[in-house]
Order: structure tokens, then sequence, then C-alpha cells
């Protein structure tokens, strides 16, 4: 496996499959691993050590999982056995399909060739659902505005928008919406992009947008209009040939 760079590497993949890798060489390091994926902890530097134990759970309540010496290993922990595995060379645990449960705290404890311990470490392993594909949905509103809306699957998304690869201002978009959803103002138009990410991965979804028309009636109006002009026609016509009756006899009677 090559060194790992950085807290944390992201390879790209699909759901099951993703490959996450962390150094967790340094004290208090944070990791995250892809719900059914795969993930890379480099416990320790290649030399300097003699011994190691690594631990799930705090201290106190703590279950071993691994144990090495004189470049042998040994999971002692067997309902996760056929999961894991240990890179003598390089120092690097490998947890194969990942599981919720699989979150929690982790302890390594190194010894030198004395059997004296000469280094514990902590860190905190985060089991999550990578993001999904985003969707898009969008409608018209009043006054010629388009609701746009993302939506993906996963755990803790955070969403960001661009309209042709410029950030999108509060200038324009509607203020307080929440973060997958935002409000255009009227008589913008272009390629609108939504990214969605979280610790895990991250995707992007692109779409054509064409600024919506400007307010119009409701067709339940017009049809209300409608009939209140039929009507008023109806009446005025009755009333006509009402007194289009009556007036003739009106002069007989006057004579």
């Amino acid at each position: 496996m090559e060194a790992v760079l950085g807290l944390l590497v992201i390879s790209a993949g699909v759901s099951h499959g993703l490959e996450t890798s962390c150094d967790a060489r340094e004290d208090g390091s944070q990791c995250y691993g892809a719900l059914g994926g795969t993930v890379y902890l480099q416990l320790t530097n290649i030399t300097g050590y003699n011994e190691l134990s690594f631990y799930k759970g705090p201290t106190g309540a703590r279950t071993e999982i691994l144990k090495m010496r004189m470049d042998k290993w040994l999971i002692k922990d067997t309902t996760i056995e056929d999961r894991v595995h240990f890179f003598i060379n390089n120092g690097t645990f490998r947890l194969n399909n990942p599981r919720r449960n699989d979150s929690g705290e982790y302890l390594l404890q190194e010894f030198n060739s004395v059997g004296k311990l000469s280094g514990i470490r902590g860190l905190q392993l985060f089991i999550e659902a990578p993001v999904s594909s985003p969707q898009l949905s969008s409608e018209c509103l009043s006054h010629g505005e388009m609701k746009v809306s993302c939506s993906s699957e996963g755990d803790g998304p955070q969403y960001s928008w661009t309209l042709d690869g410029q950030t999108l201002r509060d200038t324009e978009t509607s203020p307080g919406e929440e973060t997958n959803t935002i409000t255009l103002k009227k008589d913008l138009s272009g390629d609108l992009t939504c990214t969605v990410r979280n610790n895990i991965n991250s995707d992007t979804v692109s779409r054509r947008i064409v600024h919506c028309p400007g307010p119009v009636f409701n067709v339940f109006v017009y049809f209300q209009l409608a009939e209140v002009f039929i009507l008023l026609t109806i009446c005025l016509g009755s009333y006509c040939f009402y007194k289009k009756k009556t007036c003739p006899q009106e002069q007989d009677d006057g004579e």
C-alpha cells in the first residue's frame, strides 16, 4: 500500500467497495470509513517498534483486536477476524466491509525490543454511508421565481450551488432557504450545479435551466371570470328581451 498523505484520502467508487485511508499515527486522529467499503488505518511507522497491541473501546472496557510481536500478528477478536488484515511492512490495518458498530474509540500500544511500553495513541473511527448521486427538481413560483431542490441519501450530506460555474450569491437567491433548496430570482438562467458531499465522498448534478415566465393568472381564475361574464350576458339579454316585450304595451296604455 502506498504511503498515506494527509488525514483522509478518498478514492472514487460506488457505495459498496468505496475505499478510504487514514493516517492514524497522531494521537487523537479522526478517521472515516465507508459503510460496506474498505478502510485502511496506518497505525504506526514501518520501523521503531517490536510489539504492538490494538484495542477497541475506552480504557477499562476495551477489547483487544490485534496482537503483533516479532513479525508475527494475530487477530484476537474472532468476531471480525474474517474482515481484517495487518500489513507488517508498513504498519497498516485494513478493515473490510465496515459496519455501524465498528465506529468508536480505538487504542494502540507500542512496545520496544525489551518489552517496555514506548507509545500509546488513541483514534476515533466513524463509519458512515456515502452520499448517493443527487437528483434535481424544480418548480416555478409567483413573480417568475424558481424553486430548485437537490436531494441525496447518505450520512450528513452538505450542499453547495453554482450557476455557470460561479457560486450563487445571496443577491441571486432568496434567503432563509434550507441548504438543499434554493429559490432563484427572476430572469436567472444557465447551467445550475448542485454538489453534495460528506466525510466519505462527493457527487454533483447539473441541469440547464431557463427563467420562469412572469406572473400569470391561474386557469381556474379564468374559468371563474368566464362564468361571471356568461352569467352577466344572460341577465342583460333577459332584461333587454323583457323591456322589448313591455315597452309597446306601456305606449298603448299611455295613448
